[in-house]
């Protein structure tokens, strides 16, 4: 078939296997809209038959861009960003842009790691969490020459686009939540406090502040990663310290569950003696007996509005959203209930 030296197929090949020109069949694994069906037809049954696989290097030489957007995350174990990733990838399922993931383990260092290698691909877009970047990814990302979005927090300034909501207001939330459900020593626990954390715990402060009722050592953080287990014990060094904490605002799901669990081994009654709220509110908190609350946040809605800002942008649109605010929604349960349950009276 006259391949190159190299032995794999190229694009000449697949077109005079289909019997159209090199032109048609680029046009149709670039964007498949832009031919007909049946020509579609023919280039997948070539690309199928030969295993033709594109050059992703030559495409961005050739059209200063590759077909495909890369995404940094600090976490590929997190059902949170797990969400996120499944929103991206639904809102690609046509096809015609692919994803590059890259897990920056929630390090600065490794995160302008990424960013300068894959800048150095030549993405059609750019979407990476949170609005904590170094210097210096500020500096490549204001030069990136792509559409750039930053997800899962909210600021009226990105660096190109944003889309998420403040983590402040929904900690302060939160917190005015077990306020209002007659909770009167409440603590927060917080594990990793990655710059989002520390935003919803100065949202607590916030809130118990304007109440008159915050005392600094109701808080009890730690910087090792969290996870269930971790919530209970966070919960014990906590009642160590205070007796009468009566309620807690966890800064994730994980950590409400291992507090839950914690107050069932020591036979601590919830909603009654100690109420709970967690943060993003996983499947497992309504599951859980009694069930949790915790604050609802846009994961999935984020990852498809992150792709259309990018899209709208290679599109030439003019009218533009440079930010967007998906907001949050505070799902009381069980947990919280304390004013509708018999108040815990000490002994």
């Amino acid at each position: 078939m006259g391949r190159r030296s190299s032995g794999r197929p190229t694009i000449n090949d697949v077109a005079r296997l289909a019997g159209v020109s090199p032109i048609t069949v680029s046009r149709a694994l670039r964007d498949p809209s832009l031919v007909s069906v049946e020509l579609r037809r023919l280039v997948d049954g070539a690309v199928a038959e030969l295993h033709y696989q594109p050059n992703v290097n030559a495409r961005a030489l050739a059209s200063s861009r590759a077909d495909v957007i890369a995404v940094l995350v600090p976490s590929l174990t997190n059902i949170v960003f797990a969400d996120f990733i499944r929103g991206i990838y639904d809102a690609l399922d046509d096809g015609t842009l692919q994803v590059q993931i890259g897990n920056t383990h929630y390090s600065p260092q490794e995160e302008e790691r990424l960013v300068r290698m894959f800048l150095g691909q030549r993405p059609s877009g750019l979407i990476l969490a949170g609005i904590d970047q170094s210097s210096a990814t500020v500096k490549l990302l204001k030069a990136a020459g792509c559409p750039v979005v930053q997800v899962m927090e909210y600021h009226e300034e990105p660096i190109d686009m944003l889309v998420g909501f403040s983590h402040f207001e929904a900690g302060k939330a939160a917190t005015e939540h077990l306020v209002h459900a007659g909770y009167r020593r409440i603590g927060f626990i917080g594990a990793r406090m990655d710059p989002r954390s520390q935003r919803r715990m100065a949202g607590y402060q916030r809130a118990l502040e304007e109440a008159g009722m915050f005392d600094p050592t109701l808080i009890t953080t730690t910087p090792t990663p969290s996870s269930v287990p971790l919530g209970g014990e966070l919960l014990a060094e906590a009642l160590a310290r205070n007796h009468d904490l009566d309620a807690v605002f966890c800064n994730n799901d994980d950590l409400a569950l291992g507090v839950l669990f914690e107050c069932q081994r020591r036979a601590i009654s919830v909603p009654h003696r100690i109420g709970i709220c967690g943060f993003n509110d996983l499947d497992l908190m309504r599951a859980a007996h009694p069930s949790v609350t915790s604050v609802t946040t846009p994961r999935y809605e984020t990852g498809r509005h992150a792709v259309q800002m990018v899209r709208r942008r290679l599109s030439g649109e003019t009218e533009e959203v440079r930010y967007l605010d998906l907001g949050f929604r505070l799902q009381a349960r069980e947990s919280s209930a304390r004013a509708f349950a018999p108040r815990w009276k000490p002994a």
